[in-house]
């Protein structure tokens, strides 16, 4: 999928959509991000020495997971429920194409559980369990 079809299936928009295309083959994710160096994030982090904060990581993980439970841009949002096991490998820096592998390993509506790990010239940089819940949209 590219970036437009992936806003058919995602809330996030402008700067916190964060994935550039995601493949998705059942309850697996397949994400990639273009780091381009002109990234929000990567003016104050950190000057003269660029680097992805790892919470921006995490959140790409969570977004390529989200691609798998279809349109939830509509009445639904999903919202973080928890960051567990999250280590940090290698650096991400512009130039890298961060490639993402993530799986929901279980399913408690509203909850989901899953599994994730992120990438560059296949040498790990993140990998993390984490959750997530998709509740209604308050008006």
């Amino acid at each position: 999928m590219n970036i437009e079809e992936i806003k058919t299936l995602l809330p996030h928009r402008d700067n916190m959509l964060l994935i550039d295309e995601v493949t998705l083959e059942g309850n697996k994710a397949y994400g990639k991000k273009t780091i381009t160096g002109d990234e929000w994030f990567l003016k104050g982090h950190f000057p003269g020495n660029p680097v992805v904060p790892g919470v921006i990581l995490c959140e790409i993980l969570a977004q390529s997971t989200c691609a798998c439970l279809g349109a939830i841009g509509g009445e639904q949002l999903p919202f973080f429920t928890g960051l567990d096991k999250v280590r940090f490998k290698n650096s991400v820096l512009p130039g890298d194409v961060f490639e993402t592998e993530c799986e929901i390993v279980k399913i408690n509506k509203p909850f989901y559980f899953c599994k994730g790990k992120g990438t560059v010239n296949g040498k790990v940089c993140v990998t993390a369990e984490y959750s997530f819940a998709v509740v209604d949209k308050k008006e």
